[in-house]
């Protein structure tokens, strides 16, 4: 009977010494010390694969790879062969999966998911999406491979954004999250969605309206506020038509020249821009047309209306309409970009009596007709451009110090 070899003591292991040739000192389990003529000492192992090829492993070098730690090695490959599988095989997997893992990235799958899914998105949302990624989320998950993500790692970015107070954005950035993580189930690159896991981790926000000026008076003082404003040639235009138009604030600072025909006064926004992903008409009053042509003499040759002043590839800032009103004075608790469709809803009702389905409609609103169908972006269209330059006409009266109509209870 064969004599077993005693297993290697840490103090062979360090004092011995190269030879003229390669030599081995076996450890056991078919694992050994190979020390080469130029002193290097490999730590491997020879095993028998199911078909009888002899085969075997390099765990690594010593000191890097200590006794313990080539012992382990080994104890790891040796539980692999009693369930069958090839250690060797399951190592060159698990370097290539490692490498595919970090080519995957979080930040290379939102990437990607970005831009297949931005033809469903309007132009202003697909830029919000992607500042909330970059600021908020890369930095603390994007370099993580996106089989690797765990709840706590989105939590943990998250977090940072509601130590700042960003309440809503932090829900909207964990849907966005889970988006992300869903394309990559779908593309083979992760299990599944793990923000499933974050239900009830959230700060919950608070619904609060926007804060809108309603009083007659109060939006004369605004008005005035408005035309005595002196800031950026954009912002300014942009200001005074916010009130008018009243649009959602993205709708007008994404709006594009292709959109907007000054000769039938009309802009034509497309669906994929709006909330509700419906084409909208909106007709444009003279003193809309005054303030569009001024705005065309600056802009007309560019894409966009309101261009940044950093770039004409992308459009206006979203903070600049509420920028220009905190330098007016007007704190956010008073009035806010988005306001404007509350001021316009609530006079247009209960000061000028219009109808309300054609204000409903101009706010793009989901309007049903009696059999329940949704009415197209033309319904009521010339009913609406008379309220729409009643409106602006009203605006001026105010502006002017006319007679205010009070509210009626």
């Amino acid at each position: 009977m064969p004599k077993l070899a005693k297993p290697l003591t840490d103090t062979q292991v360090r004092t011995t010494k190269p030879k003229e040739k390669s030599y081995t000192l076996p450890d056991g389990g078919g694992m050994y010390l190979e020390i080469s003529p130029v002193g290097s000492k490999i730590w491997r192992m020879s095993y028998r694969q199911e078909n009888g090829k002899q085969n075997r492993l390099t765990f690594g070098a010593y000191p890097e790879v200590s006794l313990i730690q080539a012992r382990a090695k080994r104890a790891d490959a040796r539980k692999l062969l009693s369930e069958g599988i090839d250690p060797a095989q399951f190592k060159r997997e698990a370097k290539v999966a490692k490498s595919i893992a970090a080519t995957h990235t979080f930040e290379a799958v939102a990437t990607t998911w970005l831009e297949k899914t931005a033809s469903t998105r309007a132009s202003t949302t697909q830029e919000k999406v992607t500042n909330w990624l970059n600021k908020d989320v890369f930095p603390y998950i994007g370099k993580l491979p996106v089989s690797t993500i765990k709840p706590t790692d989105v939590l943990a970015a998250i977090r940072f954004m509601e130590a700042r107070g960003a309440i809503d954005s932090s829900h909207r950035v964990k849907q966005i999250c889970g988006q992300v993580l869903r394309y990559a189930v779908a593309i083979g690159l992760a299990e599944r969605d793990v923000t499933s896991d974050l239900k009830g981790a959230l700060t919950v926000a608070v619904k609060t309206n926007y804060a809108a000026i309603t009083d007659p008076k109060e939006v004369g003082e605004l008005m005035r506020a408005i035309f005595n404003y002196s800031g950026h040639p954009y912002a300014v235009a942009a200001l005074k038509l916010s009130p008018l138009l009243f649009v959602r604030p993205g709708e007008l600072r994404s709006a594009e020249w292709t959109e907007i025909d000054l000769d039938t006064a009309e802009w034509r926004i497309p669906g994929e821009k709006m909330k509700m992903k419906m084409d909208h008409i909106v007709p444009l009053s003279t003193q809309s047309i005054e303030i569009l042509k001024s705005v065309h003499a600056m802009t007309g040759h560019r894409k966009y209306v309101f261009p940044s002043i950093r770039t004409y590839d992308r459009c206006m800032s979203e903070n600049t309409v509420n920028a220009a009103l905190r330098s007016m004075g007007y704190a956010k608790e008073r009035m806010t970009a988005h306001g404007f469709r509350a001021m316009a809803r609530t006079i247009l009702d209960e000061v000028l009596e219009e109808r309300v389905d054609l204000i409903e409609h101009q706010l793009a609103h989901a309007v049903k007709d009696p059999n329940g169908r949704a009415y197209n972006r033309t319904a009521h269209l010339p009913a609406r451009r008379q309220m729409m330059q009643r409106w602006s006409d009203y605006l001026d009266e105010l502006r002017k110090g006319a007679i205010v109509l009070p509210i009626r209870a």
